[in-house]
């Protein structure tokens, strides 16, 4: 084992088609055509777009049949190199004041930013995925950390745009990173619904509002220790209508984030902590011909604790103690739709000696608790590891509130971290 890994995976599929609450009689929830958004064949390596810095952005040119009535973008994305770990990057400022080289830097914020035609439809923030490698390879056997092998993915609604797009001509999406060093491999589905009763429809576009994001850095630090704290927020709105054999519909789409990083650098930068809680929120409302108005509004917290300890023993090595507390967090609810509401928590803490970047020996620890309430249907599993053994799995799928809070197992400790962040909102950089 190294302490850089690298790999691939042969993985099955297994795709199944369901049908959801149906939006009106014939408004059904799947899409009729989905086209690829990601790079052109013929290709001597994957078909992601590769963004190297935050100046690059990808684009795709792209045509959609007439006859459509709505569109969703479904955006991909992985992090890796000098970005794997972007969360705990380090700010610029701090990096030449210490002459450091070879440190990542820009700073701890990253959002994926998606245009249509030059125009920003929408952003992601994205998940902090932690793959296999990650922080300290020992804790995350043989619990993986979330989403290390099941990538989340981010839905913009494109609908209040198809006005713009549904005139037979190529249009482009674009996508580039804020912050970003390399790499960023980021790829895309456009879901297409088609109106079977007519061969065009026609819309228009009648509001849309998108900001340029404002970091607010607070900085304050003397040689290698120091503190910082990172906040921005931001929001996208559209809404237009679409007439097709179902009416005339009006879409409006509302995507608001919320940021704060705050970072703690010790022993001569030698520990650091990261406390860091990502709010992603988005809704969509739908108002049909008869009046009636359906919404769906889906509410993401993705809190992250990280404590990284860098001890230096000679002769060329290093113990490294490591604490992480990672979270994905999503309550769904609407007028049409079934509510839901997800937690998944993981807690992992270890150690790893490495000598000549192998490591020589080391302990892991990780419990993780999940739980799904859809209502008719639910999903709970609070397990837990040490030293590349299960401890203990249990497993329930009873819809009640008393098996629930006996697998949070007093995970909800781990997440105060609205207490930590002050109202702090102007850039001011102190030195000493």
């Amino acid at each position: 084992m190294t302490a850089r890994e690298k790999g691939g995976n042969v993985v099955t599929l297994q795709l199944e088609e369901q049908k959801l609450d149906n939006l009106a009689s014939g408004y059904h929830s799947w899409a009729d055509l989905i086209l690829p958004i990601s790079r052109n064949l013929p290709l001597n390596d994957g078909l992601w777009f590769e963004v190297q810095n935050s100046t690059d952005t990808e684009l795709k040119e792209f045509k959609i049949p007439q006859n459509a009535y709505r569109a969703v973008l479904e955006v991909y994305v992985s992090f890796h190199e000098n970005d794997e770990v972007w969360y705990s990057n380090l700010p610029n400022e701090y990096i030449a004041a210490n002459n450091l080289s070879g440190t990542p830097g820009n700073g701890p914020f990253r959002e994926v930013v998606v245009s249509l035609d030059g125009e920003v439809v929408g952003a992601v923030w994205p998940f902090t995925v932690i793959f296999t490698g990650g922080i300290n390879p020992l804790l995350w056997r043989p619990i993986t950390a979330i989403g290390s092998y099941d990538l989340p993915t981010y839905d913009i609604e494109i609908t209040p745009f198809l006005g713009k797009i549904l005139d037979r001509e190529s249009h482009k999406f674009g996508f580039n990173v804020t912050n970003a060093l390399n790499v960023w491999y980021i790829d895309a589905n456009l879901h297409l619904w088609l109106d079977k009763q007519s061969t065009k429809t026609e819309g228009k576009l009648l509001k849309h509002s998108s900001l340029p994001v404002v970091v607010s850095l607070v900085s304050y630090f003397k040689g290698l220790n120091g503190t910082f704290l990172t906040r921005t927020s931001r929001s996208v709105s559209s809404t237009g209508w679409v007439k097709s054999s179902y009416g005339n519909i009006t879409t409006r789409s509302i995507q608001d984030f919320y940021y704060s990083n705050s970072m703690v650098l010790g022993k001569d930068g030698n520990m650091q902590i990261v406390n860091q809680k990502i709010i992603f929120n988005d809704s969509v409302h739908i108002k049909l011909p008869s009046s009636y108005v359906h919404s769906l509004t889906s509410h993401k917290t993705f809190p992250l604790y990280l404590y990284t300890d860098f001890l230096e023993r000679g002769n060329g090595t290093y113990l490294l103690i490591t604490s992480v507390d990672l979270g994905f967090i999503e309550k769904k609810s609407g007028l049409g739709f079934s509510n839901s509401s997800l937690r998944n928590l993981q807690n992992a803490e270890g150690n790893m000696v490495v000598k000549n970047n192998l490591v020589v020996s080391g302990l892991g620890s990780t419990q993780q608790v999940y739980a799904y309430d859809g209502g008719k249907f639910c999903y709970f599993r609070n397990i837990s590891s040490s030293n590349y053994t299960i401890l203990y799995d249990k497993v329930g799928s009873k819809c009640n509130k008393k098996s629930l809070s006996n697998l949070d197992f007093g995970l909800s400790r781990l997440w105060p971290f609205g207490a930590r962040i002050s109202g702090l909102l102007v850039r001011t950089i102190t030195k000493v």
